[in-house]
This record gives structure tokens, sequence and C-alpha cells, in this order.
């Protein structure tokens, strides 16, 4: 069988096509989630789908524990490099989404944070990510998921772009078939050329709710942005913030 996309999109690649969202993006990010969670050094937080850590690392910098899982190795390895770098210790666990190597009840808190969700083609598949955020979360647990708004990505989908940073040619091509947002990613640089695909499901703020509300939690609030703003059909992001039902 053919890999997945996102068994062969993580990799060194990422690092170059993503190096925009930096540690300030997410230092400014994680202030909101911890007015909006009211987290606190007693809470134990997920940082689901932590890529190379930036989210975990500032959240840790704030003196709060953090584990970080992803099933990328190499975003992983490049987590654990900058942690070591910093002077922290946060545990980078390597795992599926779909199947959380956690004991029930572990965490007070788990972040789904710049669009790490909809990566499987089926609902179910989906839904079992949500199953697993409320298998690991304690009673009352809060979560915050940060998702592409359906709305917005169909109206301002930009079909292609290119762009050259520090000697590397980056292409990217985006297209809407169905209920999937789509990328085609060439790289080129003086290794070769190499190409990689994305896809994500979209689904709407009112879909969302609904597998929420199966799967156990209970939508408190729902944001626009990472700026506050309440969430409307035109906003840029879908920023869902709850506790589970247990």
């Amino acid at each position: 069988m053919n890999p997945e996309w996102y068994e062969q999109s993580f990799g060194e690649d990422y690092l170059i096509v993503y190096r925009h969202r930096n540690r300030a993006m997410a230092t400014q990010e994680m202030q909101q989630v911890i007015q909006w969670l009211e987290l606190t050094p007693s809470d134990h937080i997920l940082d689901l789908c932590c890529g190379t850590g930036r989210h975990s690392i500032t959240l840790a910098k704030q003196n709060l524990h953090v584990v970080g899982l992803d099933l990328s190795n190499t975003l992983l390895q490049r987590a654990n490099q900058l942690t070591q770098q910093e002077g922290l210790n946060i545990p980078f666990v390597h795992g599926d989404m779909r199947q959380l190597p956690f004991v029930d009840d572990s965490f007070d808190v788990v972040l789904n944070l710049f669009t790490s969700f909809g990566y499987f083609r089926e609902d179910d598949e989906n839904q079992q990510v949500l199953r697993e955020i409320v298998r690991v979360l304690r009673p009352e647990g809060r979560f915050l998921i940060d998702f592409l708004n359906r709305e917005a990505v169909i109206r301002q989908l930009v079909p292609e772009s290119e762009r050259e940073e520090e000697g590397v040619w980056i292409r990217e091509v985006r297209w809407i078939d169905g209920d999937f947002v789509h990328k085609t990613i060439w790289i080129r640089d003086d290794r070769g050329e190499r190409r990689y695909e994305e896809r994500v499901k979209m689904y709407t703020y009112e879909k969302m709710v609904d597998m929420m509300t199966q799967a156990g939690m209970s939508v408190t609030a729902s944001y626009g942005s990472f700026r506050g703003e309440p969430y409307q059909k035109d906003s840029k992001r879908m920023i869902i913030v709850g506790k589970v039902r247990k």
C-alpha cells in the first residue's frame, strides 16, 4: 500500500515550506490560549500533533506542564533539539492521533493547533481523533481545536503561488474537490526537485460541533482567530473551545 500523504509530507522539507510559522507567532497564540483555557501550572497539557514543538516550548517557558505528540519522527527530533537549546524538559512522544499512547484521564487540557485535524478521508476516522481526545482528558477537562474555516477557504483560496527563499524554490498549487482542500507542493534546490501532497477534509462549523457532541464534548466558545473575535461564517479560522462530559 502507498503511504498516506501525512506519512510523507512532514519531513525536512516541511520545515522549509512552513518556516514562516515561527516562535513569535506561537507566543502570541499561546498567550490567548492561556487566557481562554485559564491554564495553570497544575494543568497537564497535551499538544496533539505538536510538530517541531513551537507551541509546547512556549507553554513550557510559562512554567506549564506540557507533553507533545506527533507522527513525524523528523519533526519530533527537531522539537527535541529546540527544547534542549532552550534548557527545557518536555516529553515528546511518537504516536498516531487516532490511537493515543496514553491511559484514560491522563490530561487536563488537549490542544490541537494549526489545522492538525481532518487528515483522514472517512468521517469516522476524524471522529475517532475526537473520541481519543475525550478518552485521555480527565472529567471536566478542556480542549481547544484550531481548524481551518471551510467557508473562508472556499472564498479565499489562492490557486497557485511561487516563492524563493534562501536558494530554495517553492511552488504550491491548491484546489478543492468536494469536501477536501488539496495542495501539491514542489520544492527545488541544489538537491533536485521533490513533490509532496496535502489533503484536509473541510467541515462546516455545525458539522464540527455535531461530531464533538457525539464524541462527548461540550463547546463553550468559538473564535475566528487568535485575536479573539467571536467565530462568524466568514472568519479566517475556526477555533473551538470546550470541555468534556464524563
